[in-house]
């Protein structure tokens, strides 16, 4: 009987991965945005400053005592402390510390630039976790408006404002009943732990061809923009070219402004394709399947995003903080740093810096690289980790630009997610209902 259960368990793991979606779920349609004609923004947002790394400083030596009959002389300046660099080295192994249990497919935690953490419930929840309890009163519950008859639907992304604290704005990512990717705008009642349903405002409805590759992920960049990542539309091996195709807000990294009053958006003047007739001016970036899960650096403004694979090949993209909009991330010409179509060129597109084949798992999860001040071992690491098998990567650039990467843990856990606290410590989300806290 156990034999059978773990059985049936595996199989239905295996059913929930990303990559192994095989047939299409519904009928293809013609996507088009909802927002035809954005405004083009020419102000730069004010951004939320994260909180700087953790210091270590050198303590000045002690001073002689001067006599008191000597004649009083001008002081010397005052020692300056001297900042040693916090080491950096490549991270061998990592622990998982349990925190939080009893939750219901959960798929991301973060913050609220606060202590309290917020952790996203595919079917339309938004719990909280505050002073070592997870609260029995939901955040938010927007159950009725999400669609999650698919294991790639429903409540996929939570995105605080820069200047939450002040103006109580938060945004989702979220599939509808009719299978439409929605962002929208809410904000925090006079409660400072539950948010007002009845305050969504959408900003943008997206039509999907097919109910899997919704992507999901939104974040705000450092310079204050929301970030939002959109598969291809789904099916198998992008059968509409969207992937390689600015005109179609999927297979793409879009960035907008969100700072509107009235919950719409414009599109900021720096945009990679706002002069270009043929394409959508919110893309920033091309080329991708199903990003699940993308992550800002918060102390060198890296962007690192993971994808998805299609047959052979999972994938980490790296866009160093300076790098322009309008990068060409591969797919479906590239799969990992593989050519998935006939004749094409790598030299064409921006490559991964890490990838693994489907002998270790079958769908990645991104991470994060730790800034935090708690394990400072761990510091300049970033982690990913595959859904199906629960290993996790650490990744690690050396000074002269080569990654690196090493298997850290086998947890052995199907892992939705990877989420930063206020601080900078990391935690994994694993759709078995718990929340995990990487420690060495």
């Amino acid at each position: 009987m156990r034999k059978s259960f773990i059985l049936v368990f595996v199989l239905a793991l295996l059913a929930l991965a990303a990559c192994q979606s095989s047939e299409p779920e519904e009928t293809a349609v013609s996507p088009a945005p909802t927002l035809g004609s954005p405004v083009i923004n020419t102000a730069v947002p004010s951004t939320n400053t994260p909180p700087p790394p953790p210091v270590i400083t050198e303590e000045a030596a002690p001073t002689e005592p001067v006599p008191t009959d000597t004649p009083p002389t001008e002081p010397p300046p005052t020692p300056t402390p001297t900042i040693t660099p916090i080491p950096e080295n490549p991270v061998q192994s990592i622990s998982l510390e349990p925190i939080i249990s009893g939750l219901i497919q959960p798929l991301y935690v973060t913050h609220a630039f606060d202590d309290r953490l917020f952790i996203v419930e595919q079917a339309g929840t938004i719990r909280i976790f505050q002073n070592g309890e997870l609260l029995s009163t939901p955040f938010l519950d927007i159950l009725d408006p999400v669609g999650s008859n698919s294991n790639e639907q429903g409540l996929l992304g939570l995105a605080f404002h820069p200047n939450y604290q002040e103006n109580g704005y938060f945004f989702l990512d979220y599939t509808d009943v009719n299978g439409n990717t929605n962002i929208a705008r809410y904000r925090v009642s006079s409660d400072h732990n539950v948010a007002d349903p009845t305050s969504e405002q959408i900003l943008l409805t997206i039509p999907q061809p097919f109910a899997n590759h919704n992507g999901g992920m939104i974040a705000f960049g450092p310079d204050g923009y929301l970030y939002i990542g959109m598969g291809d539309g789904g099916s198998q091996g992008d059968p509409q070219g969207n992937g390689q195709n600015p005109g179609t807000l999927l297979g793409s990294i879009l960035r907008l402004d969100v700072d509107s009053a009235d919950g719409s958006y414009t599109i900021p003047a720096d945009n990679p394709f706002v002069d270009d007739p043929n394409a959508r001016p919110e893309v920033w970036s091309i080329g991708l399947r199903n990003p699940w899960r993308f992550s800002f650096d918060r102390l060198t403004n890296d962007l690192f995003i993971a994808d998805v694979g299609q047959n052979t090949w999972e994938e980490v993209n790296w866009l160093a903080g300076s790098t322009p909009g309008g990068q060409n991330l591969g797919w479906n010409n590239m799969e990992g740093q593989h050519c998935y179509t006939a004749n094409c060129n790598p030299a064409s597109f921006v490559l991964p810096v890490f990838e693994y084949n489907h002998t270790q798992g079958c769908s990645i999860t991104g991470g994060y690289i730790y800034r935090g001040q708690q394990f400072l071992s761990l510091y300049g690491n970033y982690f990913a980790a595959d859904f199906c098998s629960g290993l996790i990567w650490g990744i690690f650039q050396q000074p002269d630009g080569r990654w690196e990467s090493t298997i850290v843990h086998q947890s052995g856990l199907p892992i939705n997610s990877f989420g930063e606290d206020v601080n900078g410590e990391l935690y994994v989300v694993a759709r078995t209902g718990q929340i995990l806290q990487v420690r060495p």
